[in-house]
């Protein structure tokens, strides 16, 4: 498993649930707007490394590590225990990130494939979800749009198992203190800045590897 262990803090960084999204969703995103929703959801004088107007913890926020070796650059993985995803560049480093993982036994870890991804997406909640939650769910049934109130806040990468949609995203969230726990209902939460940072450096085709959490490890050791 990649743990924190794993990794070796070189330097502070340079720059710093399920949800399904339908192509026959009446949601809509205005791209219009996305200029303005960027600047809305980026705090003044923005720096990666520093800013935390969401109070936190430092060590959620972006750093470059060294990586392990062997690692494929542009990959994607995601340490559910230590709450951090990492990028792998191609000078053998990472930029490393904090997230919020799925609560319970909603997060899927696994090997994934960024089919697609999207600026200001679309949500609309799962049948699963729904009939799980309807008092949560119910009301969006039929797509929300985006905009930063959004779930899938303002960046989102589609994982998928072939040519098979998990419904699983790596996404920006509109909740950016709950990153370091467990709260959504499948999907990896980042801070809205931070995944639009991670989002212009990830291609589609790259793999997500996201690695069980503490409660499963202890359930299998």
């Amino acid at each position: 498993m990649l743990t924190k262990r794993h990794f070796i803090i070189s330097s502070a960084a340079l720059f710093s649930a399920p949800f399904a999204v339908s192509s026959a969703t009446a949601a809509t995103t205005d791209r219009s707007k996305w200029s303005a929703w960027d600047a809305q959801v980026t705090p003044a004088n923005y720096d990666p490394s520093t800013s935390n107007p969401w109070g936190v913890g430092a060590r959620f926020l972006p750093r470059i590590v060294e990586a392990n070796a062997g690692l494929t650059p542009g990959d994607i993985h995601v340490d559910a225990v230590a709450r951090y995803l990492y990028h792998i560049r191609d000078d053998g480093t990472a930029m490393r990130y904090g997230v919020a993982i799925a609560r319970g036994n909603l997060y899927e870890p696994g090997t994934y494939s960024i089919k697609r991804k999207a600026k200001w997406p679309t949500w609309t909640p799962t049948a699963a979800m729904i009939k799980r939650d309807p008092h949560l769910y119910k009301q969006h049934a039929g797509g929300m749009n985006a905009g930063p109130s959004n779930p899938l806040g303002s960046r989102a990468f589609y994982l998928f198992t072939g040519n098979r949609d998990t419904y699983l995203r790596i996404h920006g969230s509109p909740s950016p203190k709950s990153i370091g726990g467990r709260a959504s209902s499948g999907c990896v939460r980042m801070i809205m800045p931070h995944i639009n940072d991670l989002y212009e450096h990830v291609n589609t085709g790259a793999t997500a590897k996201l690695y069980p959490p503490e409660n499963m490890i202890s359930a299998k050791s």
